[in-house]
């Protein structure tokens, strides 16, 4: 016969297994007030080693490589093993395959010849329901990776026609803030097709600006901001810190994506901008993580490698780069906050496209 004492005890034991279950569950069926996606360009899983060697001394030391949910996004595009950004991007951002230098438009399209169906992004549906949007890079903002946030075209080349759907967008009103490099570039792309870039988006209600400095002159009625530079090598973190305090006013929530350039021609710029933009990772999470799913993940790989090394050593000098070549093996995909549970194992990378929206609790429509 079971005595009180022993009854009692297990009681307590059982009940205390079952308010852990609760809270365990809880946590993972919570709903994502905000998402922001940071995509670190081209980061393959052998850029992002060698980065946290690079930045301290030692393997598995980034943030993005210790975050609760980690998993391994495929990159393939619709018709190549290896994508480039707007195939990887659009797979992303709207949950489908596409071929190379479509931007956002199904694969029925042909590049720079023929449109295909226009492919609803993660962006684009926030701003059907209310939320704000933004997007940053230290990339042109009419290049691939933002523009397939925002924008549809049958060629990435066709930068003018892109960044107009900033002021002429197919789905919702439009993205709100617009964060980056490529001013001179936009405005000239932009003019050739007739437009007055500054003066249309002043009528459109965005505040223009040409400056990072600038940000810190908007009134609390600048919902909507373009900030637009020269130079790429502007404070990314001040960037970010800018654009969510200015989506933050919405209390229905924000989408946000953020893009560091994380390959090219030189090693060190690579691994200077992947530890920096883990940095900035690292901030963002520990003060929104509560209600917001943090996205880590690269469009694509590129092929960049450390070959060789000492402890201790610098190892910049074996440090091999094959310019930009991207690859076409699977990148980390990282997540924390709700919803980030989703992350794991190996998926396509139309995958996180659905992870986001089931951490808004949303389902895809027309």
């Amino acid at each position: 016969m079971t005595s009180p004492g022993r009854a009692a005890r297990a009681f307590a034991k059982l009940a205390f297994f079952c308010l852990l279950l609760i809270a365990v569950t809880a946590q993972a069926a919570a709903k994502a007030k905000n998402v922001i996606v940071f995509l670190a360009d081209g980061a393959s899983l052998a850029t992002v080693s060698a980065a946290s060697i690079y930045g301290y001394g030692e393997p598995r030391s980034l943030y993005v490589q210790q975050m609760p949910h980690t998993g391994l996004s495929e990159t393939s595009a619709a018709s190549q093993w290896v994508s480039d950004s707007a195939a990887g991007m659009t797979a992303i951002v709207t949950g489908h395959k596409t071929h190379n230098g479509v931007i956002s438009q199904s694969d029925s399209a042909i590049r720079g010849k023929e449109d295909g169906e226009p492919l609803k992004t993660i962006l684009e549906y926030a701003e059907e329901r209310g939320l704000s949007t933004g997007v940053i890079s230290n990339s042109s903002m009419a290049d691939a990776t933002p523009a397939a946030c925002y924008a549809h075209a049958n060629d990435r080349a066709k930068q003018g026609e892109i960044f107009l759907q900033v002021l002429e967008p197919r789905f919702g009103d439009g993205v709100d803030v617009v964060i980056g490099y490529g001013r001179d570039g936009i405005l000239k792309n932009t003019a050739a097709l007739g437009a007055d870039l500054p003066a249309r988006l002043r009528e459109k209600g965005f505040a223009y600006l040409e400056t990072l400095e600038s940000l810190n002159g908007l009134k609390p009625s600048d919902q909507r901001v373009v900030a637009l530079f020269n130079d790429e090598n502007f404070d990314l973190g001040a960037a970010v810190d800018h654009a969510i305090r200015i989506l933050s006013r919405n209390r229905k929530g924000f989408f946000l994506m953020v893009e560091s350039n994380t390959h090219g021609g030189d090693p060190k710029r690579n691994l200077e901008r992947l530890v920096a933009f883990d940095k900035i990772i690292r901030r963002t999470a520990e003060a929104h993580r509560k209600n917001t799913l943090i996205l880590f993940t690269a469009d694509h790989a590129h092929d960049q490698r450390l070959r060789q090394g000492v402890r201790g050593e610098d190892i910049l000098p074996h440090v091999r780069v094959d310019g930009g070549a991207h690859t076409g093996e699977e990148v980390l995909a990282a997540a924390e906050g709700p919803g980030s549970e989703q992350v794991k194992g190996i998926f396509p990378n139309t995958r996180l496209f659905q992870v986001m929206m089931q951490a808004f609790r949303w389902k895809p429509r027309d």
